[in-house]
């Protein structure tokens, strides 16, 4: 951070410095909300899971089906709209991405089967789909890269708050008015953002994709994506990544019925505690938000700073997953799953900044929405996987898909520790 004179010999500039950092942090604020909505939204139909199935008669298999169908068009408009951002203004795709949101609701929430809910999914995925990754670049580009490990962090944060926030009170609508009607509450949510969004909302200026110095001018043809895409940093980051949004999918839809159905807790007690392991997200991202800026300001490159911590995150999720079957009730297994899905769902912050400094400036909109599309590809797998697992072998499947999730996130930080290391790929990229 560079000293402040103690008499400014351009008094306009420093003011106006002041007000783009106060509007940098009014828009990180905006779409930390925007991400709680949107993960609110996800997680909806988990919180309802023993309503939903009792309501349309599902098995686990097809409820799990149902959820995946959320995830169909998840990652085809995750790459679309990746690749768009890179050429259209942020700020009305989130606008737009938003007031969609609120529409994909109401078919489900008015009424009808199996098929309207699955198709008021696919619709909804569609929408979302490019959410993370255009609210992060849109972050991101109001910042410096020394300055944007807490700002994407706190991105991330929403997420985890979305859950925090909603999952009493969606869960309380659900017990006293149906689940029907939490889809109006969400619904209603996604308009009163988008109303803010556009009198507050605004496109960031910080066209530099990573630390002054670390990379070539772009002064010949754009870097292909494939070059990106082939890159063991890309590759290790999406890989790790993928592994942590398996945890996330599978505490989005199924966490809530293995706290009930396979751990005996009441629904009322389930809707609380589900929010434990998000809260222990939240915490580690704040963590890891400040260690990863510290190392960076004491000289540690992102293979350290970046690599090497989210390394750590998903190895100790890991550990604790894989220690489910060596302790005995359910007070002591769900401290277990908190950690663990606490720990090994932190990756998002680290994914996103990394490939940020890897891709060029003209690159990083596609480059964060195709590894979005790829590592949102565990949602498509995982909830019909548990699914699955929960009808052949009933509560003994919950556990098994916390060991499945356990085995993930253990290649993921393997990943993340031997592959991850942008100031060696980023002058490959222009040889």
């Amino acid at each position: 951070m560079t000293a402040v004179p103690t008499v400014p010999q351009h008094p306009t500039r420093t003011t106006g410095a002041t007000g783009s950092s106060r509007r940098a942090w009014t828009v990180t604020v905006l779409l930390v909300a925007f991400m709680m909505v949107n993960f609110a939204d996800k997680s909806v139909l988990g919180l309802a899971a023993d309503e939903i199935r009792a309501d349309l008669h599902l098995s686990a298999t097809q409820f799990g089906l149902a959820n995946s169908a959320f995830f169909l068009l998840f990652s085809v408009a995750a790459v679309v709209v990746g690749l768009a951002a890179d050429r259209m203004s942020p700020k009305l795709l989130l606008l737009l991405m938003a007031v969609l949101w609120s529409v994909a609701q109401v078919p489900a929430a008015i009424g009808g089967g199996l098929a309207v809910l699955v198709a008021s999914r696919v619709f909804l995925g569609a929408a979302e789909g490019p959410a993370f990754p255009v609210a992060q670049q849109a972050t991101l580009a109001w910042f410096p890269d020394h300055r944007r490990n807490l700002p994407g962090a706190l991105i991330t944060l929403g997420v985890t708050l979305g859950v925090i926030v909603s999952a009493p009170g969606l869960s309380w609508v659900i017990q006293h008015h149906g689940w029907r009607s939490a889809l109006w509450v969400l619904a209603g949510a996604g308009l009163v953002w988008a109303v803010a969004w556009a009198v507050l909302g605004a496109d960031g200026r910080h066209d530099v994709a990573a630390a002054a110095g670390a990379r070539p001018q772009e002064t010949r043809a754009p870097v292909p994506y494939r070059r990106i895409f082939a890159s063991r940093t890309w590759i290790g980051a999406t890989l790790a990544y993928f592994t942590s949004y398996w945890t996330v999918a599978l505490m989005l839809v199924w966490l809530p019925s293995y706290l009930r159905n396979a751990l005996g807790y009441s629904a009322h007690a389930a809707g609380t505690l589900v929010v434990a392991p998000w809260t222990i997200g939240a915490v580690v991202l704040l963590a890891q938000a400040g260690i990863t800026g510290r190392l960076m300001r004491r000289g540690a490159g992102s293979r350290r700073a970046r690599g090497w911590v989210g390394g750590w995150l998903l190895a100790l999720g890991a550990a604790c997953c894989l220690a489910l079957p060596l302790v005995d009730g359910s007070g002591a297994k769900t401290v277990l799953i908190a950690l663990g899905f606490g720990l090994g769902g932190s990756y998002a912050t680290i994914a996103a900044t990394t490939v940020a400094e890897l891709a060029p400036p003209s690159r990083i909109g596609g480059a964060l929405g195709t590894m979005n599309a790829v590592v949102t590809a565990a949602g498509l797998g995982a909830p019909a996987v548990v699914g699955a697992l929960v009808d052949a072998q009933g509560a003994d499947g919950y556990q098994n898909s916390v060991l499945l999730s356990g085995l993930l996130l253990a290649v993921g930080a393997a990943a993340s520790f031997l592959l991850v290391d942008p100031a060696r790929d980023i002058p490959r990229l222009t040889v």
